[in-house]
């Protein structure tokens, strides 16, 4: 009986710590403060802390949180690229010890932002998610032109083609994107996200698939990866 008391006192104190030192991450990546993200962060690695729950609620909630700021105009671009300067000397401290899924089934990803559009962070949390989850990802960055993403996923033989948009301006090259990717019969099947990208707006364009964020879209690639639908 005690042993089994001292095995759950311990095993509170431990969520209790693991929930504080989120809550640090947070807190560090919203105010872009990158010497307390690395401190937290190396302190999640000490403690034996999953790496991967560290970075989805930690950094990844916080740039959700900024990025709802951002949407109402609470926070405006400088202070979102403060915030993601700081997850990403985070995600820099936590990545490498990450325990990446099984790569039986993994896939290669061609994936970049859409033409007319350089708001990369999303896109760079969709790339993580993606490693972890066992796929080779091929990023071609920002305001990518449409014939550089067919060009590439046919030189690599891709799986997927990934493609974020953060403006609405810039949405409607996923169309074309997704129209010149059937035209051309590569087996690349092309997925879409981004803020203001929803799943009408994906069938509209008639894409592959549709994520709402970095989680879902590495779940999504590999769902459909692994049932070939």
């Amino acid at each position: 009986m005690t042993t089994t008391k001292t095995y759950k006192k311990a095993a509170y104190q431990f969520t209790v710590m693991k929930e504080e030192l989120f809550k640090k991450l947070i807190d560090a990546v919203l105010t872009g403060n990158v010497d307390r993200a690395v401190e937290a962060s190396k302190k999640v690695i000490e403690k034996h802390i999953d790496a991967y729950e560290a970075i989805m609620k930690g950094c990844a909630e916080a740039m959700k949180i900024a990025g709802e700021k951002f949407e109402k105009n609470e926070i405006y671009v400088p202070e979102l690229l403060i915030s993601a300067r700081a997850m990403n000397a985070a995600i820099n401290v936590l990545s490498p010890h990450l325990k990446a899924e099984s790569k039986i089934h993994s896939g290669r990803i061609v994936l970049g932002v859409v033409e007319g559009d350089i708001h990369d962070i999303g896109k760079n949390l969709v790339k993580l998610m993606l490693e972890v989850s066992g796929f080779e990802v091929v990023d071609l960055g920002n305001d990518v032109p449409a014939e550089a993403f067919i060009e590439k996923a046919q030189e690599v033989d891709a799986d997927f083609i990934g493609l974020s948009a953060l403006m609405t301006t810039s949405m409607q090259a996923m169309e074309h994107i997704v129209k010149k990717a059937k035209m051309s019969k590569m087996k690349a099947r092309v997925l879409v996200g981004g803020a203001p990208v929803s799943q009408e707006f994906a069938d509209k364009i008639q894409a592959d698939g549709y994520a709402p964020d970095a989680v879902g879209a590495a779940r999504l690639a590999k769902r459909l990866l692994n049932t070939g639908g």
